[in-house]
């Protein structure tokens, strides 16, 4: 017998995760984005992420549709518009600071509230339960090291705070035996 669904979200949201907003165009080519946690990296060889996108949400035919997306990792500070992203709301981008993105058919870069972002080309679509899991080979990536990442665990969001020595400073990344973190793989 499955977990229950309040179990589940329970222990889920217990687990930290990086704020994202993955933005793609409709058919009009209008900006379409929401908020999203359910994000990973899935291969280095060839550069692989995932988003995990609900079958309800207003951005899906964009994503699905349109085959490319950007995910644009917010930074501290971003909670409004994290929120903003997770709504219903079809102005969700007024007065927004963006730019179109270098790789056509990729949604907008949020430029004021993002420390980083991936450009990607949808390379394989799942269907899983009630969202869609859209695999994309990252087309071209950019960190912003002064800006810290925002985060979400136990329904609050935070600031990622850097270790010393981790490799998110001035220096370049470097194997130690340890897994370089998510920024650090995106960078790569």
């Amino acid at each position: 017998m499955p977990v229950t669904e309040d179990v589940f979200k329970d222990v889920m949201g217990n687990v930290p995760a990086a704020v994202t907003v993955v933005t793609a165009l409709d058919e009009a080519g209008t900006p379409v984005g929401l908020t999203v946690s359910a994000f990973s990296v899935v291969s280095l060889r060839p550069p692989l992420a995932l988003v995990c996108i609900d079958k309800g949400s207003q951005t899906l035919p964009g994503v699905r549709d349109g085959g490319r997306f950007t995910v644009n990792f917010l930074a501290d500070g971003a909670e409004e518009l994290a929120i903003r992203f997770a709504s219903k709301s079809p102005d969700k981008f007024d007065g927004v600071p963006t730019r179109p993105a270098p790789v056509p058919g990729c949604g907008p870069i949020l430029t004021g509230d993002a420390c980083g972002y991936a450009l990607c080309d949808v390379v394989r679509t799942v269907e899983a339960g009630d969202h869609w899991i859209f695999v994309g080979q990252v087309l071209d990536a950019a960190l912003w090291r002064e800006r810290r990442p925002l985060m979400y665990c136990r329904r609050t969001f935070s600031a990622w705070h850097a270790p010393e020595g981790d490799g998110l400073g001035s220096r370049p990344a470097q194997a130690s035996g340890r897994a370089l973190g998510l920024m650090m793989t995106i960078e790569l």
